[in-house]
């Protein structure tokens, strides 16, 4: 999300040979770009829109050894300036570096996450350690450090508006985190640390993708599927078909512990095949085992604490979020866990009821619930309790009426911008959409890319990424896209959508939103915020999935076209609650989990043959070891670890604080209103980061966030609280 040199920067904290590394390779091609690259130039496509018609894989290593090449000679004109520094001829000048590169790597990473390929593949294993490189030459430049220096030291007498001040004191700021302030010694050591966990981490990513594809489940009866729907067995065939396993079926995993499927199979030893398949992903002592990949990052980030003078890892992350440090979330965290664990261990109950009844009216031995079990009767008891499943849902859910008539219309009514489908321009992938996006006056606010299906060359999980950012510098507008993982139905079906990816769609769409309505003076700023602060606007655009005007307008029987029946959308409504001590836990067992791994110093962190044992410890340390209800992510497929959430994937159920009173407030000012809408816009995703992030709910709101509206959407009102009613550690939302 963050943009040139904000982006090197900050990704220099996280993996980079030594800078003569970067300056040799980059020189040697720097002249092998030209006017035919793709990437030499801004697309002549609307806002720049990528031109991936143009795009081959063979241009992007000349273009990002050319941009390299490029900044660094920029880079070493801002430095080695004989005039005084200046916030123009030196902040500024930075702001303006880096153009090639970042059309390249824009492009390359998100092609990365949405359609691999061996070519790409290789070409990431190549040039990680020489982008980290190339970061650190940049970050670790001295010249370059004390001419920053000098300006931030005489900042109060440089008259600088309030974006620029922001500005300095980040650039500031980045710069002793990335090692600039530290001896040349200490410089070497962070060079050789960035270098070996840029190479770990895309070995990482590249093996959880690899075990995903390898963990599918072959099936060798239709019988076996029972309780899937024609429309999931004709797909499951042709994946098959597709790995050349003809009269079989495929049933593939996501990145996640637990798998669609499992709420719908009948048949238990098959649910626990999935399972046991998905959990031993990257600790099975094969060719993509991540556990030694996972022991040597997490000793070299406490390393690399320790070098920029904190005791842990998780501190030095923290230090630069909402948060502060990890006693604030470790707080956080262990307040919650205690209810939510109470509550799924209730939810348990019902759930062993229902199978003892069950296996009572067979006359068959009953058996304990287990965690490939947990889905499967939770749609029963969810359909006992509120008389409705699953399946009776999905007819409702067409995956296009979804986006455009549910989505498309709740940001219309609330900020009045509106969506028209182009087919002109060129795509990545024959299975995305691309829409112009107009703003209430009806100028062309943004272009979006909605890719929605499943499939083997994309990582799993959904999320949002930006090809183009918005800057008042450079007159950009944004280009984004959002990318799911429904499986994709059998040709000539529709798409129908479950109401967990429903509501998946208009989370993502948030983040959309904050691209969208970006309004900053400098491409640094664009979304560029804590992680603890980031799901924030995403979360609250799920409000809108249920609010009845919504959900009137688009959950519509995609053959018939009549409206869900009035008490049928009652019970969705009703539901909201339904299963939340099942999925608190298994989000608090991953994010304690997460911390475990990044509080400790190197020495006391396990090597690769204790990484399972580690984890199972961490988790009944923190008394989250309930084992029907395992982590949402296990140590071996943890991705969010690897990449930016490293000790901070709390950040959902922290920024889940501000969502919920941020909910709470819009239900008693009116509601799906456009005044709501345009404050949201205005104070809380226009900013991006050029107003500190602790300031943005404050300031729409008019008040500090307390934790009670979580609590009771969480369904844990009977958590302890903090004698103030605050959240632990917001007051130090500022502190950095």
């Amino acid at each position: 999300m963050k943009h040139r040199l904000a982006l090197a920067v900050a990704i220099a904290l996280a993996s980079a040979t030594a800078p003569a590394l970067a300056q040799t390779a980059t020189a040697q091609s720097a002249s092998t770009v030209n006017q035919a690259n793709p990437f030499s130039a801004d697309s002549p496509l609307p806002l720049n829109y990528p031109q991936f018609d143009k795009i081959t894989d063979s241009d992007f290593a000349p273009a990002f050894d050319a941009g390299m090449a490029a900044q660094l000679k920029e880079i070493d004109a801002i430095a080695n300036n004989k005039a005084k520094p200046t916030f123009a001829n030196t902040i500024v000048a930075m702001e303006k570096t880096g153009l090639t590169l970042d059309r390249a790597t824009n492009v390359f990473f998100n092609l990365q996450g949405t359609i691999k390929d061996d070519a790409r593949d290789k070409l990431e294993l190549e040039y990680s350690p020489k982008f980290s490189a190339h970061r650190d030459a940049i970050a670790l430049n001295p010249k370059l450090f004390a001419r920053i220096k000098s300006l931030y030291d005489q900042r109060a007498k440089l008259k600088l508006d309030a974006a620029d001040l922001r500005l300095l004191e980040r650039r500031h700021d980045d710069f002793v985190r990335a090692g600039a302030a530290l001896s040349e010694a200490q410089k070497t050591r962070i060079r050789e640390i960035n270098t070996e966990m840029s190479t770990l981490g895309t070995q990482f990513g590249q093996n959880v993708l690899a075990e995903v594809n390898d963990s599918a489940i072959v099936v060798d009866n239709r019988d076996d599927l029972k309780g899937l729907s024609d429309e999931q067995i004709a797909a499951a065939a042709e994946a098959a078909k597709a790995r050349k396993l003809d009269g079989k079926y495929v049933i593939a995993l996501l990145n996640t512990t637990g798998q669609p499927a499992e709420a719908q199979l009948e048949n238990r030893a098959l649910r626990e095949r999935i399972y046991k398949a998905s959990v031993n992903r990257g600790s099975r002592g094969n060719a993509w085992d991540n556990t030694a990949i996972v022991a040597k990052v997490v000793k070299l980030r406490a390393e690399r604490a320790k070098l920029m003078g904190f005791d842990t890892a998780a501190n030095f992350v923290l230090a630069d979020e909402t948060a502060a440090n990890q006693d604030n979330v470790n707080k956080m965290l262990r307040q919650l866990a205690p209810a939510a664990v109470a509550n799924a261990q209730r939810e348990a109950a019902d759930l062993q009821a229902m199978i003892d009844a069950e296996q009572k009216a067979r006359k068959q031995p009953t058996f304990k619930l287990e965690p490939w079990d947990w889905a499967y009767y939770s749609e029963k008891v969810r359909q006992a309790k509120y008389n409705f499943d699953e399946a009776q849902l999905k007819p409702y859910f067409e995956m296009k009426n979804v986006l455009e008539n549910g989505v498309f219309f709740a940001a219309h009514k609330l900020y009045g911008i509106s969506f028209k489908e182009r087919t002109d321009l060129p795509k990545y992938h024959p299975d995305t959409w691309t829409y112009d996006v107009y703003d209430k006056d009806g100028s062309l606010l943004s272009i979006f890319i909605f890719d929605p299906y499943a499939r083997e060359s994309k990582r799993g999980g959904a999320w949002m990424n930006t090809y183009v950012g918005q800057s008042a510098l450079d007159g950009k507008k944004p280009v984004v896209a959002n990318h799911l993982n429904i499986p994709k139905p059998s040709a000539g079906k529709p798409t129908l959508m479950t109401w967990d990816e429903v509501t998946t769609a208009f989370h993502e769409f948030g983040h959309a939103l904050h691209g969208f309505f970006s309004d900053v003076k400098y491409p640094y700023f664009t979304m560029n915020v804590p992680r603890d602060f980031v799901e924030y606007p995403s979360q609250v655009n799920e409000m809108w999935a249920d609010w009845p005007e919504i959900l009137a307008n688009y959950a519509k029987d995609y053959q018939t076209g009549a409206a869900m029946p009035k008490e049928l959308l009652d019970k969705v409504i009703a539901a909201s609650k339904f299963n939340q001590g099942f999925a608190t836990t298994e989000y608090l067992g991953a994010a304690m989990l997460d911390q475990r791994w990044h509080q400790l110093p190197a020495d006391q962190l396990p090597d690769a043959s204790g990484v399972m044992a580690f984890e199972a410890n961490a988790l009944k340390a923190d008394g989250i070891d309930y084992a029907p209800v395992p982590p949402r992510y296990r140590t071996p497929y943890f991705s969010h670890i690897m990449g930016g959430y490293a000790a901070g994937y709390y950040a959902y159920i922290w920024s889940e604080v501000l969502d919920a009173n941020t909910v709470q407030y819009i239900k008693q000012h009116g509601g799906l209103t456009r005044e709501n809408g345009d404050r949201m816009r205005q104070y809380v995703l226009a900013p991006g980061g050029q107003i500190e992030a602790g300031k943005l709910f404050p300031n729409f709101a008019g008040y500090e966030a307390k934790i009670g509206p979580l609590l009771e959407k969480r369904g844990l009102a009977e958590a302890p609280r903090t004698g103030s009613g605050e959240v632990d550690g917001n007051k130090a939302q500022g502190a950095k």
